[in-house]
């Protein structure tokens, strides 16, 4: 899809604040590209991914810190962490933005995957479960590569092992969220890069044809951290998302 948001157009961006939630081990560090351009045109907010080892606790401790209405992205962990605040709070979200992630929970073969990460993280591997948890094969190829994982593997160290394994429970535990999603009748974007294989393009497909006039944006170039591999696409995404007028249909 071809965005022609330009600055002028930004004088119709809503007046909610925007939330950010990053993903599984990420701070602000994984929006800078994204804080750097909306900051502009309306409040920008990263919450962090705090408040216990399950997904309903961690949305409810950020809903506490949120303001009465806001325009809600997350990214991969921060996507599930939306669809719960959207589940608990659905008049308080304006619009939604879901990136590489994923509404289904996690099978009993998937949660028990992360049994020895756990242990590992806990007895000095952090560094090492941070690599296994996003390979490098989940990120687009090319030269831009190594310094997104660089910058992962630095946000992960400096929010070390206890909120690995609380997040690492929390993931396990998890809802599944299609009745959440089917139930969401604001606008919402379905960003995800095409070369991420931990949430292909195949479940984006899945998750938008979940959502009552969705719209599917795929980005070139770029894996499972669009935000970072490819910040230019995704603004302008995000800028087309958040000067959409909510319709009838969204509001029915």
């Amino acid at each position: 899809m071809q965005y022609t948001t330009s600055p002028d157009a930004s004088a119709q961006l809503g007046l909610e604040p925007l939330v950010l939630l990053p993903g599984m081990m990420c701070d602000a560090r994984v929006f800078a590209p994204q804080i750097e351009a909306l900051s502009a045109y309306l409040p920008v907010t990263v919450a962090p991914l705090l408040g216990g080892d399950r997904i309903e606790a961690i949305a409810a401790h950020i809903l506490n810190m949120l303001p009465e209405r806001f325009a809600l992205a997350g990214l991969s962990m921060g996507g599930i962490i939306a669809l719960e605040i959207l589940r608990r709070a659905p008049d308080r979200v304006s619009r939604l933005c879901l990136m590489d992630t994923t509404p289904l929970a996690e099978t009993p073969a998937q949660a028990a995957e992360r049994e020895p990460m756990i242990v590992a993280a806990r007895t000095g591997r952090l560094e090492e479960m941070l690599a296994k948890a996003l390979p490098a094969d989940c990120l687009a190829p090319g030269p831009g590569r190594l310094e997104v994982l660089n910058t992962v593997r630095q946000m992960g160290m400096h929010l070390g092992s206890d909120l690995f394994v609380a997040q690492s429970r929390a993931l396990q535990r998890r809802m599944d969220q299609q009745g959440v999603a089917r139930r969401c009748h604001v606008p919402t974007l379905i960003l995800c890069g095409e070369y991420d294989r931990l949430t292909p393009v195949k479940r984006h497909e899945f998750l938008a044809g979940l959502i009552p006039h969705a719209e599917l944006e795929v980005i070139s170039g770029a894996g499972h951290l669009p935000v970072l591999e490819q910040p230019e696409a995704v603004n302008r995404a995000l800028l087309y998302w958040l000067s959409r007028a909510p319709d009838a249909a969204h509001q029915a």
